[in-house]
This record gives C-alpha cells, structure tokens and sequence, in this order.
C-alpha cells in the first residue's frame, strides 16, 4: 500500500443559480494525508479534466486563512471539522481512509450558489460599505502610541479585526444570521478613538444593510462562533446591540 488515502466525496453541482442541482459521486484516490482539502479538490479536477469532464467549481484564493474565500461546508460544519480553521487550512490527515465527505456550498438566501462550491457573498461587500470604515478627516498619520488606547479595549479591537468575512457564521446559523460578522466589523471599530464620530452611525446604518440584504435574526444559538474560523467571541454581537440602540434612541 503507498499510504494514500482513498475517499468517497458526495459533491454538490449545480450549474448555475437557477439549476436546481444535485450530489455527485467521485473517488479520490491515493491522496497524500499531508495535502490540503483544497489541494485535494485539485487533484480530483485534474482528473476530471483529463477525462473530459467540467470540474468542480469553489472558491479561492490566497490559501493562507487569510481572505475567507474557502466557503465550503464538510460533512456538515462550515470549513470541516476542525476548531478554528478554514478550509484551505484543513489537511487530509483529519480524515481516515475509507471515508465518506460529502461538500456543499455555504447555504443562505443571501448567498445564492453562482456554480457548484461557489457562491455570491457581495452582500457582505455591500454590508461593510454601509458604514465600515473611518471616513472622517484624521490628518497625517500620527506618531507611534500618539493616541493612548487602552489594552483591554485594543486587545478587543484586535480580536474582532480578525474578521475575514468568510461567511460560516452565516452558514452555521439556522436563520442565516450575519450578526457575528457585521458585529465584529462594528466593534473592531467602535473600540478605538478613530471610530467615535461614526460610531452610532455606523451601527444603524450597517444593521439597515444587514437586513435588506436577507440575513436571518440571531437566536442566541452561538453556532456562528463555534464555526468561525478566527474564533471571534459572540461578545461583538451584544456590542452592535448596544451600539444600535442607543442610536436608535438618539436619531
């Protein structure tokens, strides 16, 4: 035997956003341990291409847990069964030979399926330019530690900064609730001096986007910090809340 792995995937295909789709059956075969999943998918194109077959389509890019690009749900979990990693982190010495994976794309209404594995999270593009950023005047950049910030609340910035916007908050939720994500892009900024003037604004005017766009309510389940891959605290969805409300009290 040459160690290999030899899995089973059942994966999702779909056209296009307006085929009704269906799982597909593929063998992959003596597959390195040490490879990545994706790196895995790669193979199994290979092979589809070679025999004249279309290959599975998702999503990605810097393959590093960086750009939140790897939208896959394995076996039921968004980004696979290991805490704290995305897709493109997830090696093949997490699973055992004989294995049966079955792979979908992310499920909510504001992600409809583009082909396959791939789908369209613009909405979470539209979502942070509703108000997540700073765009007051703030002069040439300061000298270091200029402007003191506290360490509890730099640490807490920092942890909600970590957002890549991957979407499995949303794809975890039961309601497709985007809170997690839109609270972190909220907090990280709410935070810190440089977010004060826009701080109420932001809240209400993120929220606004947050629901045309579909999203479901949260429903204080916390699957969506269970599946993020950066492991961001629900604490940032209470502080949008708060956030939001004394906006709302104020407009």
């Amino acid at each position: 035997m040459s160690g290999g792995l030899n899995l089973t995937l059942r994966v999702w295909r779909q056209n296009g956003p307006g085929d009704k789709g269906r799982i597909e059956e593929y063998q992959a075969k003596d597959i390195n341990p040490n490879k990545s999943f994706l790196e895995m998918l790669d193979v199994v194109n290979e092979g589809l291409i070679t025999s004249g077959q279309d290959p599975i389509e998702f999503d990605h890019d810097c393959r590093e847990g960086i750009c939140g690009m790897c939208s896959l749900v394995i076996n039921g979990n968004p980004h696979g069964p290991e805490r704290g990693t995305t897709t493109c982190q997830l090696h093949m010495r997490s699973f055992s030979d004989g294995d049966v994976i079955t792979i979908e794309p992310f499920r909510a209404g504001a992600f409809p399926v583009l082909k396959d594995l791939m789908v369209d999270r613009s909405a979470f593009d539209r979502v942070t330019q509703a108000g997540g950023y700073v765009s007051i005047r703030t002069g040439a950049a300061p000298d270091a530690h200029a402007t003191p910030v506290g360490k509890e609340n730099a640490d807490a910035a920092f942890d909600a900064a970590t957002c890549i916007g991957c979407g499995a908050c949303v794809a975890a939720c039961k309601n497709a609730s985007a809170m997690l994500f839109v609270g972190a892009k909220v907090t990280h900024l709410s935070l810190l001096p440089q977010g004060q003037p826009e701080r109420e604004e932001r809240a209400r005017n993120m929220v606004k986007q947050m629901d045309e766009e579909g999203f479901g309510n949260c429903t204080n389940q916390y699957e969506c910090e269970a599946a993020c891959p950066k492991e961001i605290s629900r604490n940032v969805i209470s502080n949008m809340n708060g956030d939001f409300l004394l906006a709302s009290l104020r407009k």
